[in-house]
Order: structure tokens, then C-alpha cells, then sequence
């Protein structure tokens, strides 16, 4: 099973769109309401929200793909276009979902694999995310890869507020 990453082109918008919304919905449906997940699906992952994100210079979208499908994605921010200003040089991992089916098969890893080595080649001090508190795969996922917490902040859900937990990797003693 060789995965292929790569850069996601402005012209992708569609398949961006289905990948996000298809895993999101997978990932968080059973635990939230069908009114709160179809107002941030709507939302979050319009088309001109992710035509906006796709164009910021200080974000870099990934595809995972298998024998040309895509299978999940990357989404990377850097400077102003990070959900927060809690780390000076910092990378935020803002997004890595893959396919439920694709789940326990080293997916999330090379997609973690590619943000730490941007967060590299970019030497920034930190890499950092929110996780949502009752996520606990992936909170045991950043934890196995040497993240930490540090702070926690509310995450919006349609109507709903939700917390999620903020975990860092300091990279400054690997570079």
C-alpha cells in the first residue's frame, strides 16, 4: 500500500470539498447533533471558504491518495492564518482526517510525516493543534508522537460550544 501525498491545486476545490465533509461527518457525527454538523459542514467547507483557504499563502493543503484516491488530507497554517497566537514560530497542524476505512493503516502517520517535515524545512520552534476533548483517538495519536498539552479553547460546532484541547511538539531540541 504506497500512499502519495501531495499538494492540493486551486482546481481541486471539489474533491477538497468531498474529503472534508466525508471525513469530518465520519469522525464527529455520532457524538453531535445532525443539525450542529450540517451547519459547520455547510459552513466550514463551502466552496468559497475553501477556495479562500486554498489561495492564503500561509496555508498548505495535502492530499493523501491510494491507487489514485483520495483518501484523506493535510491542511497546514503558518503566521496570521493560524486559529490561534499562542506560540511564537509556530506551525499549526489545523486538519489531518482520513477516510474511516482507512483508519489504523499509517495514513494519519505519513500525514503527520509531512507537516513535521515542512515544520522542519521552515524551522519553526513549535508544531501545535486543537484536538476536541472527547477525540480520544487522536488525542492518543499526538500524545504517542510526542505532543503535549498546553491550553485548551473552545471549538464552534454549529450552535455548540465544544473544548478543545491545544497539544504542541517543541521541535527546537530536533533541528
Amino acid at each position: 500500500m504506497e500512499i502519495i501525498l501531495r499538494q492540493i491545486a486551486e482546481n481541486e476545490i471539489v474533491p477538497l470539498q468531498e474529503i472534508s465533509k466525508k471525513t469530518f461527518f465520519e469522525t464527529f457525527s455520532e457524538d453531535n447533533t445532525q443539525e450542529s454538523m450540517n451547519i459547520y459542514l455547510e459552513k466550514s467547507f463551502s466552496k468559497e471558504k475553501l477556495f479562500t483557504e486554498l489561495n492564503d499563502q500561509n496555508s498548505e493543503f495535502y492530499f493523501a491518495e491510494l491507487d489514485n484516491e483520495v483518501i484523506g488530507y493535510l491542511k497546514l497554517n503558518m503566521g496570521l492564518s493560524q486559529t490561534e497566537d499562542k506560540l511564537d514560530n509556530a506551525l499549526e497542524i489545523e486538519r489531518i482526517y482520513v477516510l474511516k476505512e482507512f483508519h489504523g493503516k499509517k495514513v494519519g502517520q505519513v500525514l503527520y510525516q509531512k507537516a513535521l517535515e515542512i515544520a522542519v524545512q521552515k524551522q519553526v520552534h513549535y508544531i501545535w493543534l486543537g484536538v476536541w476533548e472527547k477525540n480520544d483517538r487522536a488525542i492518543a495519536f499526538y500524545r504517542k508522537n510526542g505532543f503535549k498539552e498546553f491550553d485548551k479553547h473552545i471549538f464552534r460546532l454549529g450552535e455548540e460550544e465544544q473544548t478543545d484541547i491545544m497539544m504542541k511538539l517543541d521541535l527546537r531540541n530536533q533541528i
